[in-house]
């Protein structure tokens, strides 16, 4: 197969809550990468107009039921999903949005998918040769990673093995695939689900969904690792400023936190979950970011 002409995507699943928050990450995408870079931002048909505010050239709207088969029904007022070709448990929405981002990255004709949530905002120019070690897309592995203090990731190892029909989790700790900002590469999770597939002997929605308990990144770090054989580069830090607390951050906090990261930093994700409020968290990124280099790319804009 042929390298695709193009590099780099950006994949952002959203919602009506998160507009601000996605409003402030898609001016930093369009800022911050190449113009020859597409945003794509999914979002529930009924937010398909409050988004198409930003949609252009560069950046695509599009309906998550582009990317959910057609088996996968919605109960009004309710944010879960029933698969009639497996109808329990019910897909909780959480899910959905993995599999989502997996069935998008998995049409991208990209050599790699940057993977960023609406709390999430680029500060400084973003290629995917930031992403390469020796020439080699890496992969972001974290040995020993997972812990006794997090058995929700044992439980998303769990299941990933489960999915790929690999050995089961073993005792101790454990390699950490979670990170943000998150690059895949298409091609790999082209090749990942049709493993699932010929392991679990049906459509890989319908075996996604099945799962209590699931990572999408868990389950694309342990393809690579356990069926490929590894990969030719990894890294074990992550590309961005990263507070996934779930309680708020005063603002000299949040100032603390951009001043202490290391300098090459490409990325703040500040949990929606945190209940910083917008105005704080704006005005905190955008006194971090005002010194900070704008890209070559926009030099003559």
């Amino acid at each position: 197969m042929s390298t695709p002409n193009v590099e780099l995507a950006v994949v952002t699943p959203s919602y009506l809550p998160d507009l601000e928050l996605c409003t402030d990450l898609n001016r930093s995408v369009m800022e911050m990468t190449e113009p020859d870079v597409v945003h794509h931002i999914i979002v529930p048909g009924k937010d398909l107009n409050a988004f198409g505010q930003l949609a252009s050239e560069r950046t695509r709207i599009h309906d998550v039921r582009e990317y959910l088969p057609r088996t996968f029904l919605q109960p009004p007022r309710l944010n879960l999903w029933v698969n009639t070709a497996h109808p329990w448990p019910p897909i909780r929405g959480w899910i959905a949005q993995q599999i989502i981002k997996l069935a998008v990255v998995e049409q991208l004709d990209v050599q790699g998918v940057l993977l960023l949530d609406s709390d999430s905002v680029l500060i400084r120019p973003t290629t995917l040769d930031m992403f390469r070690v020796g020439g080699h897309i890496a992969m972001y592995r974290k040995p020993s990673g997972v812990d006794s203090t997090l058995p929700g990731h044992r439980l998303w190892h769990d299941s990933a093995r489960k999915l790929l029909g690999a050995a089961a989790t073993p005792e101790g700790d454990l390699t950490d695939y979670i990170c943000w900002p998150c690059l895949w590469e298409p091609r790999v999770v082209r090749s990942l689900l049709r493993h699932v597939e010929r392991a679990t002997g049906t459509a890989w929605a319908t075996a996604v969904g099945s799962q209590l308990h699931f990572s999408e990144m868990m389950l694309y770090g342990i393809y690579v690792d356990e069926v490929l054989g590894g990969t030719d580069a990894s890294v074990t830090e992550m590309q961005g400023i990263v507070y996934s607390e779930e309680f708020p951050l005063t603002r000299a906090e949040i100032d603390h936190l951009l001043a202490s990261a290391p300098p090459d930093k490409m990325a703040v994700m500040l949990s929606a979950k945190s209940g910083i409020a917008l105005e704080t968290r704006r005005n905190a990124i955008r006194d971090f970011t005002a010194a900070l280099p704008a890209p070559l790319w926009r030099e003559d804009q």
